[in-house]
Parts: structure tokens; sequence; C-alpha cells
């Protein structure tokens, strides 16, 4: 069972790299330029997920667990994991699905990230990590606290989240013009034409939803997570202990496969070396997110949108906390370079405006 880790990871990163689905552009570009499209699709995500965990924990088919918060780890945690995926360039998915499309730099970024997440979870800084998780309040679920059944917070959610999908949905559109497609039916929807950021986020929430029983029927009780199975991999490339090998692994393994096959496939993969300096930032950013990760208990996936669609504590005070990061971070390392007239950083992933594609696809984007 556990290869159907590595198939759903596959379906996801073949989704991500061709929906340009960047969860830290959706952040950075709140404080960058007050735009809230790509924040919307996140929620779009979270939203989805959150009904369909409704009816499997319901039903019986899924018993998914909460523990105590670990309050200062998770405020610690997030502050620097946010702060660190605008150095790296990407968050944990996006440093996955990027280094598929051929970015040295995340490779370098993962590298950083998985290796220190493995340190935090069971190698030299595993008692820093054990000693902040190790405080915790007794508050697990929103709901649970103030004594309330789950589904008011999930209709608000849902309904939140309708009404701001539906103040985007009324804007006038960007569109892209583009060299007639090489490509028809089928295959031109999947590869070469842009996909919106709100089918994107349907179509994960969906398989962020299928994460649950699949995980479960493996032995393994959890949806999508990154953190725990980089460091899980990283420990079973370094021990050879099977105990390592489990449906997270093969899910972000997959990861790297599906987005491979999206870019190969759109003609978008080719390797990229970056300068020294996004070199450097890449790579310490990506052991900055190994360790605010672990500290707070998951990244941008089990965080903030697993989580939260459990309405843990955990799940919402990460994602606040991930979201100051990645605007302090944004102030430094990119509207101060504008400031200075140096322009962004390159390394920097740009979702609302990316284009994408081979030089003969780029687009001129107008108004309709």
């Amino acid at each position: 069972m556990i290869l159907t880790g590595l198939l759903l990871g596959a379906l996801l990163g073949f989704v991500l790299q061709r929906g340009r689905f960047c969860v830290t552009g959706a952040f950075r570009d709140v404080f960058l330029t007050r735009n809230t499209l790509w924040l919307t699709a996140f929620l779009v995500v979270i939203a989805i997920q959150a009904i369909g965990l409704a009816v499997l924990t319901a039903t019986g088919v899924i018993a998914p667990k909460v523990t105590p918060l670990p309050l200062l780890g998770v405020v610690v945690g997030g502050l620097i994991f946010g702060y660190a995926i605008v150095m790296a360039g990407g968050c944990a998915t996006g440093t996955y699905y990027r280094s598929g499309e051929g970015l040295v730099g995340s490779w370098l970024a993962l590298i950083g990230y998985a290796g220190t997440a493995a340190a935090m979870k069971y190698g030299v800084l595993k008692p820093l990590n054990d000693g902040l998780r190790g405080l915790t309040v007794p508050a697990t679920t929103i709901h649970g606290t103030l004594g309330i059944a789950a589904w008011p917070l999930l209709v608000t959610l849902v309904v939140g989240v309708a009404l701001a999908v539906r103040h985007h949905l009324r804007k006038p559109r960007t569109v892209l013009a583009t060299l007639p497609p090489r490509r028809t039916g089928l295959a031109h929807l999947l590869l070469e034409r842009r996909w919106h950021p709100f089918a994107t986020a349907v179509v994960i929430g969906v398989i962020a939803i299928a994460a649950w029983p699949l995980s479960t029927w493996a032995g393994r009780n959890g949806g999508l997570g990154i953190t725990t199975p980089s460091a899980n991999l990283v420990s079973y490339l370094g021990t050879a202990q099977p105990r390592y090998l489990d449906w997270g692994v093969m899910l972000v393994l997959g990861l790297l496969v599906g987005s491979f096959v999206a870019a190969k496939s759109s003609g978008e993969f080719r390797v990229r070396v970056p300068d020294a300096t996004i070199a450097v930032r890449s790579t310490m950013g990506g052991v900055l997110m190994g360790v605010g990760a672990s500290l707070a208990g998951g990244c941008t996936i089990g965080n903030a949108m697993v989580e939260t669609a459990q309405f843990t504590w955990q799940g919402w005070i990460s994602f606040a906390a991930f979201l100051v990061g990645t605007g302090a971070a944004t102030r430094v390392y990119i509207a101060g370079h504008r400031r200075a007239g140096t322009g962004a950083d390159s390394g920097i992933p740009a979702p609302v405006a990316d284009a994408g594609g081979t030089p003969q696809r780029r687009a001129v984007l107008t108004k309709i």
C-alpha cells in the first residue's frame, strides 16, 4: 500500500508544477503587491479538505490524532520557517516541484531542508526540538477549546472562502496572449494551457482528502506531510533501516517524479544554476526551513494546509506565524532591493506574473 504514496505524490507534483502553485509566492504577494488571489486559492484547498475530513471522520474511515499545543515551538518555528521560505525561493512543496524543474538553487535548499529536519527529529538537534515542543499548553482544537461542535467553524470557513473566491472571479481577468498551441485536446489542456489558481486548488484539495485514507490503510495515520517524510528519507538513506521507509517517504519521492514529468512534458525543464549569492541564500534558507518546520510541527502543507483543515490551534497559529515571517523576509530580500533599484530577487517565485513555459510560449499580459 505504500506505493499509493508514490502515485499520489507524483500526481500532486504534476499538479503543483503545472498549476504553478507556490505557497511562498501566495504569502509574499500579500505584502509585496497586496494581491490575495493565490492566498485565496490556498484557502480553497483548506476548505475543500476540511469538508472531506469531516465526512471521512464522521463515517469512521479515518480517526485523526490531535496533540496538545506546543505554543512556543509553533510560534518560533513558524516565524523561522516563514522567513526561510523567502530565502530558499520556495516552501517545502515549492522546493520539491522546482527541483523537478531543474533549479539547482532548489536542489540546494532541499538538501538543507531535509538534512536539518532529520537532525531536528532524530539527530544532534533532537534535544532542542524535543525541548521546545515539549512545552505545551492544554489546547488542541479550536472547537474543543470553545466547547462547540466543529461544524460552525467549517461553515464559517467555507462561506468566507466562497465570498473571497467570488470577489476575485468578479475582477477583470488577466489573460495570456500566446503563440498558437503545439498540442490539441487533453494534451493542450494539461501541458500548455495555463491553469487557473482556483481550478488547481480544487484538484489539490481532492488529492489532500485522498491522502488520508490511503495513508491510513498503509499504516500511517495522517494526511499530506512533507517535513517528517523528508527527515525519514534522509534517515533511511543514512541507516537503511526499513522503519523509515513509509507512505510519506513515497509521497515526497513522488513529488519529484511528478514535477519532473510535468516540466519535461511541457518544455519547462531546464537545469538552471544560480549565482553564488542565490546559491548560498537558498542553502541557508533550506537549513532554516528544516529547523522551523520541525519546531512548528509541520510546514505550509502539514500545518497551514492539513492541521488548519482539522481546526487545530497548531495549524492556524503556525499559519499566522508563517505569514508574519514571510512578510519580514519580503521586506528584507525583495522590497528593499526594489527600493534600492536592484530589482527583486530572481530566486523568489512569482506566481501571479509568471507565465512559465519555454521562450516560444511566454505570454503578454492583457486586461479584459
